[in-house]
């Protein structure tokens, strides 16, 4: 079941995936005429908050996590990226460090483009250029979206938001509609979520009570798209 009309999805996702798409087959061809492939194991790490960019990672079949990590080592996973979506120009745009770290939350291909070759086509290609900067606004939208729901809702309706955006990452990568299975660890969807194992432990069985969810050890079913958007209370 499509969530258009009764959850507002668009203001979760960011907007990467249609980047490439302005792209003449020139300036494609030009921004990954020197990438590199690499295939990264679940729980690999692509880059390190803190650390220099050199280019910027194209995700070409797998999930990406972004995160970021406090005193306490605790993780708060500020977005889950999929096939096709960018990661990594933020730091290479602003020409800092990466402001938080990516690692695969699943076997993931991923090719790195250098930060050489991303610019020049940046500056080569004022479609590009408009389309990143438009990416770059929307992703304003999610990630305030992202803050009010750690700051103002409850545990249920937050583990409800998560796994109403991470049925749309899923779904992306192939899965019918009413068959979304989403292969996440518990502690995973804690930090994303932003609250703790036990109480996901605790209300997935409650969802699971209720007809929302199943589970098979780490995958998740979700049965009741529309009873999901319900318990997530979002207007």
């Amino acid at each position: 079941m499509s969530l258009s009309g009764i959850f507002p999805i668009d203001r979760w996702n960011f907007t990467t995936q249609s980047m490439l798409n302005v792209l003449s087959e020139e300036h494609y061809a030009e921004l990954v005429s020197h990438q590199s492939e690499q295939k990264f194991r679940k729980g690999d790490v692509i880059f390190r908050e803190g650390s220099v960019p050199s280019g910027i990672f194209l995700i070409r079949s797998g999930k990406v996590k972004k995160y970021k990590v406090d005193n306490l080592f605790k993780e708060q996973i500020i977005y889950v990226a999929g096939p096709n979506e960018l990661i990594g120009y933020h730091a290479v745009l602003s020409e800092e460090r990466y402001p938080d770290s990516a690692a695969a939350i699943e076997d993931s291909l991923i090719s790195f483009i250098p930060q050489d070759d991303f610019i020049s086509v940046l500056h080569r290609s004022p479609a590009f250029n408009r389309r990143l900067l438009k990416a770059l606004s929307h992703e304003f939208t999610v990630l305030a979206n992202s803050i009010s729901v750690i700051a103002q809702r409850t545990a249920s309706e937050r583990l409800a938001i998560a796994l109403i955006v991470l049925r749309e990452k899923y779904k992306e990568a192939g899965s019918e509609e009413n068959e979304v299975i989403l292969n996440i660890s518990r502690m995973d969807l804690a930090n994303m979520a932003g609250i703790a194992q036990e109480n996901v432990i605790r209300l997935l069985k409650e969802f699971k009570a209720e007809g929302i969810v199943e589970t098979d050890g780490r995958k998740i079913s979700i049965m009741d798209i529309q009873r999901l958007v319900k318990k997530s209370n979002y207007h």
